[in-house]
């Protein structure tokens, strides 16, 4: 796995012309706490232990999230005055082989605050950050360093289609997965799945990846909103 993180850092993308790629906008975490508080398993979240069968990078719509949940106060950063994002890493996820897939498969500490602080323009919520080692990060075989920095570099290499001029307009989740493979000529619209909400908000998208970490065609049935759903996107706070 160190290889196939090396292999990543070697093979960037070029920049696209009109094509975004940075998407902490704002962010200037001085001062945000970087002490976490345990994520454990319970009974409603229980510990699986299953072979990985394939991987999900999931990214967040930082505006929608903030619109939803900016009060949680695990949220205090990402959607306060001293940043701005755009699309965030929710985290890198093993999938079993099946419908289930493995979660918190071994005990863990807190993480260092050195490797929160170095998370903290890309996933920008220590407690998420210890949520998604916690959670997925110990059912692989890589350290937090590896897991963590094998996320970032696909995070970075992915682009974004022009969300402002997008969500001015009547767009379905069809066309914004053509815009977005449009976008990535290594991701497939059929790689793509688009989470929203019940009012058809954007929310997440779902990137499907096989155990090499390689884009592939999502499952039948692995989640997502169908394509002629309707979709619209939030642009930040007092605006639509």
């Amino acid at each position: 796995m160190r290889k196939l993180a090396l292999g990543l850092l070697g093979a960037g993308l070029a920049l696209l012309p009109g094509i975004a790629s940075a998407q902490a906008l704002v962010c200037r975490p001085a001062g945000v706490s970087l002490r976490p508080r345990p994520d454990l398993p319970d009974a409603s979240q229980p510990r699986r232990i299953l072979p990985i069968g394939s991987y999900t990078l999931a990214l967040t719509w930082n505006p929608g999230l903030c619109r939803a949940n900016g009060g949680d106060p695990d949220n205090r950063f990402r959607c306060g005055r001293s940043a701005r994002f755009g699309f965030t890493l929710h985290g890198l996820w093993p999938d079993g082989v099946g419908k289930t897939w493995p979660q918190y498969c071994a005990d863990t500490r807190i993480l260092p605050p050195a490797q929160i602080k170095q998370m903290l323009c890309t996933t920008p919520s220590a407690q998420l950050i210890q949520h998604e080692w916690a959670k997925h990060g110990t059912c692989t075989t890589m350290s937090p360093a590896t897991f963590f920095g094998t996320a970032k570099l696909l995070y970075d290499k992915v682009r974004y289609p022009d969300m402002d001029r997008l969500s001015r307009g009547d767009l379905t989740v069809g066309q914004f997965k053509a815009r977005f493979a449009a976008a990535n000529p290594n991701i497939p619209a059929g790689a793509i799945r688009v989470t929203v909400t019940k009012e058809d908000w954007l929310d997440e998208l779902w990137l499907c990846l096989d155990t090499g970490l390689r884009y592939e065609r999502c499952k039948a049935g692995s989640g997502g909103a169908a394509d002629g759903n309707t979709l619209k996107i939030w642009r930040g706070s007092g605006r639509r």
